[in-house]
């Protein structure tokens, strides 16, 4: 998408003449210092080379597949780290490897105050301090002292738990205690309504919640008659300390207080029952869109999988990197990321999208929004956050005075052309682009779009102006959130990307919608999804689990997505349609519906 162009002849060429003598200027230079660069690109290519090389394959030679990733031919990848293949393992091994750098990290509250709107609305308004960080070690250490309290409060292993909680440092604490004590993970979606948050609970048999002061008072609350078997309620929250006006035969608990408890030397002797890679980690409830909340059962072993292809397409991933955590974790798409981070010893600062940047709902006027504090290098969003940046950065260039807008169009026009290219544009970015980037940061390299399709027009938007490359994925609840990441160099729009190292990808011919993998000039059909990450099923409903999985000859299991997808010549996925079945009513007609499965921006 190229900006309109309405612009004085002399302007034009004056651009581009200060953009030949930067080049030419900067030219020996760059070429004596980046002969190493050069080299890396002889062997594997320039930029524009390696978005035009084969991202998957057919192992078979088959136009239905299965499609794998080219460097997963041979084999599918499971693990990050030899022997570890529990999530309670990644974290130690994790804390082993960092012990004192930056694991998690809260920014504290230093003013709160309301402010009325010149039409009478007050809005709360906040004035947030520096980010505080636990270190790997306090980290594994709350958790460990968590899990342990939470033992001494009842809860067994292999008996479910739930949380119901604003994403923030404590719920991925709670999370690892929950995985190291065996103790599967209700998670639950904080917008649901009241009756699906009654049935989840419910129908996993939860006798402890952990959940945040806010939440308890305003969504729980008013649900305790219909949840009988709860007895425990964990606030992650240090205050209050005293709950009057709740039913009798509730405990409610500090989370300060019950890790206090299992820190206590008498509570030390508690045996640990570690769990194994078939136990269940999460039970993940989707959003219920189309009726009853469904819980996908997430095995350990398929949360280490999901997490080995996802981090294989993120490039020179360590411990130097910064990732924001502001989506909601009970999405598969948030937990996979941050445990991405947590296993190659990034820090993680929490955030949420009323304060993520300066011009946020909630950030005080003048003072600063999350993401200029943090500097995040690694940030997931959803297509709703991005495309509120672009229409915010549209905005401002239209209140820009003619040379500014003319200058604006010209870069965003010039970089467009020299990233098809495959080449960078250090002068634009510098002078152009610099204020835009900064709305996340500044430092941010690598942006992934997932849950939903992102339009070409604000992909190609944001590759040019965050001066990083922005990528999309698929991935569904039951593929544990992986399935296909655009590799970092491809700047195509429209497409997902080539299968991940951990999965593989078949299309299955709908006939009935007029689509068969012999489709020219590219192979067309229903998305299976195969690989150790694809999950166990659905809890307590056999009946959709056959419906929905199946386990191959070899042992493999796969799901059906219900997508409609068309594999390109270099193997990348592009999402076309939705499958639908096609039922007739009583009086003749007949109406199409849609099989839905969850995304992870339910």
């Amino acid at each position: 998408m190229r900006l309109k162009e309405d612009l004085n002849p002399m302007l034009l060429l004056l651009f581009h003449l200060t953009v030949w003598i930067y080049t030419a200027i900067t030219f020996l230079p760059s070429y004596l210092l980046s002969w190493v660069s050069r080299s890396h690109r002889n062997f594997y290519g320039s930029e524009e080379e390696r978005a035009k090389r084969p991202k998957a394959c057919s192992v078979l030679g088959r136009s239905e597949g299965p499609y794998r990733a080219v460097s997963a031919t041979k084999r599918l990848l499971s693990s990050l780290h030899p022997g570890v293949d529990t999530l309670d393992k990644m974290f130690e091994y994790a804390a082993m490897r960092f012990p004192q750098r930056d694991c998690l990290g809260t920014r504290e509250v230093v003013t709160e105050e309301d402010e009325r709107q010149s039409n009478g609305k007050v809005f709360k308004k906040v004035v947030l301090g520096a980010y505080r960080w636990l270190s790997y070690k306090e980290a594994l250490t709350a958790a460990t002292q968590l899990g342990n309290g939470l033992a001494s409060l009842g809860q067994r292993p292999k008996t479910n738990i739930a949380i119901f909680c604003e994403t923030r440092a404590e719920w991925l604490i709670a999370a690892q205690a929950c995985f190291a004590y065996n103790f599967p993970v209700v998670t639950l979606y904080s917008t649901l309504g009241g009756p699906a948050i009654a049935h989840g609970l419910n129908e996993a048999q939860v006798t402890h919640i952990i959940t945040s002061r806010e939440l308890l008072e305003t969504r729980l609350k008013a649900i305790l008659a219909e949840v009988p078997r709860l007895q425990h309620i964990i606030v992650v929250d240090n205050t209050p300390t005293t709950w009057p006006g709740f039913p009798r035969g509730i405990s409610i608990y500090n989370m300060a207080t019950v890790q206090k408890l299992g820190a206590r030397p008498d509570k030390a002797t508690f045996e640990r029952k570690q769990p194994l890679s078939s136990d269940i980690a999460v039970i993940m409830y989707t959003s219920g869109s189309t009726g009853i909340p469904k819980g996908v059962m997430i095995s350990h072993s398929n949360i280490i999988a999901s997490i080995t292809g996802m981090a294989e397409r993120i490039p020179n991933l360590s411990e130097e990197d910064t990732y924001i955590g502001y989506l909601p974790l009970a999405h598969v798409l948030e937990l996979c990321a941050e445990l991405v981070c947590i296993s190659y010893g990034c820090r993680i600062g929490y955030s949420s999208p009323q304060t993520l940047a300066d011009q946020s709902t909630k950030i005080k006027k003048g003072s600063r929004g999350d993401t200029s504090v943090l500097m995040p290098t690694l940030m997931a969003a959803v297509p709703e956050i991005m495309d509120r940046i672009y229409k915010n950065v549209m905005t401002k260039v239209e209140e820009m005075n003619s040379f500014q807008r003319t200058l604006f169009i010209l870069a965003y026009n010039y970089k467009l052309e020299q990233l098809s290219k495959g080449y960078s544009t250090p002068l634009c970015d510098r002078l152009v682009f610099r204020k835009v980037r900064s709305l996340l940061g500044g430092r941010t390299r690598v942006l992934l779009s997932g849950g939903a399709p992102l339009s070409a027009a604000t992909q190609r938007f944001m590759n040019v102006c965050l001066c990083c490359p922005v990528g999309q994925g698929y991935g569904l609840t039951e593929t544990c959130g992986a399935g296909t990441i655009c590799e970092h160099w491809d700047y195509s729009t429209g497409r997902v990307g080539g299968p991940l190292v951990c999965c593989e990808i078949k299309l299955r011919d709908w006939v009935e919608g007029g689509y068969r993998s012999t489709d020219k000039p590219h192979p067309r059909g229903e998305i299976l999804v195969g690989g150790p990450n694809i999950t166990m099923g659905y809890y307590n409903c056999e009946a959709k689990k056959q419906e929905d999985f199946f386990v191959d000859e070899n042992g493999q299991r796969w799901f059906y997505t219900g997508d409609i997808g068309e594999i390109h010549e270099d193997g990348c996925l592009e999402i076309i349609d939705r499958k639908k079945d096609l039922v007739k009513l009583q009086a003749g007609d007949r109406k199409s519906t849609h099989r839905v499965s969850c995304l992870p921006s339910d």
